[in-house]
């Protein structure tokens, strides 16, 4: 049984729903932004980098005329996944409602920046799925954990490591990297600008 068939046995799924299809799509939609959308989903651990890059990424984007838009984590967390913790069941479907969301904005044309930990190869499937696999681009942030702990912009690693944050992803809770991302990035030894021109030139084909 895959991902999206055990959320729909487990009962988040109503059985009495019918969707109903549009007429216009984001083949028709794309071309009036000059672009063919996309998710570029950034995987990593807290502290390697995936925000800053994101939103770098997108004043980039803008700065060319672009259509995008950021779906950072933590904010998700602040409004639409307010009512999610943090178990094993909570972390998916807080991937699956983004994954959602950057499907939604795709199909209304948009450049959609995913910033999630994700730290569960799975779960990273499931958001695959979810947007549809020729528009769903997979960049690790590779930043090794020892200089994601030094930097600490939030204090997480010293408060897990004081066994105030149970099951934190690289500390008590483990990070499966991808297997074949479509870029790799560590921002310990690249400069933010060379990282966001790297992301910004893995997009660049899908300009019209």
């Amino acid at each position: 049984m895959g991902k999206l068939e055990q959320i729909a046995a487990a009962g988040h799924v109503a059985t009495h729903i019918f969707p109903h299809a549009g007429h216009i799509g984001k083949e028709q939609r794309g071309p009036l932004a000059g672009q063919r959308a996309a998710t570029l989903w950034l995987t990593g651990l807290s502290g390697a980098g995936k925000s800053t890059l994101a939103y770098a990424l997108e004043r980039r984007l803008l700065a060319q005329g672009r259509l995008s838009c950021v779906l950072d984590g933590d904010n998700m967390r602040q409004h639409l996944n307010g009512d999610l913790g943090f178990s094993a069941r909570d972390r998916q479907e807080n991937i699956r409602r983004g994954a959602v969301v950057a499907r939604l904005m795709n199909d209304a044309g948009m450049m959609v920046i995913c910033a999630f930990i994700s730290p569960l190869r799975s779960d990273r499937e499931m958001a695959r799925q979810i947007i549809g696999g020729d528009d769903f681009i997979e960049a690790y942030i590779s930043t090794p954990c020892a200089l994601c702990e030094e930097r600490d912009p939030k204090g997480l690693y010293k408060k897990a490591r004081a066994g105030l944050i149970p099951a934190f992803t690289g500390v008590s809770a483990p990070y499966e990297a991808p297997l074949a991302p479509a870029l790799t990035l560590d921002t310990g030894t690249l400069s933010l600008e060379q990282a966001c021109e790297r992301l910004f030139q893995q997009l660049c084909p899908r300009f019209i």
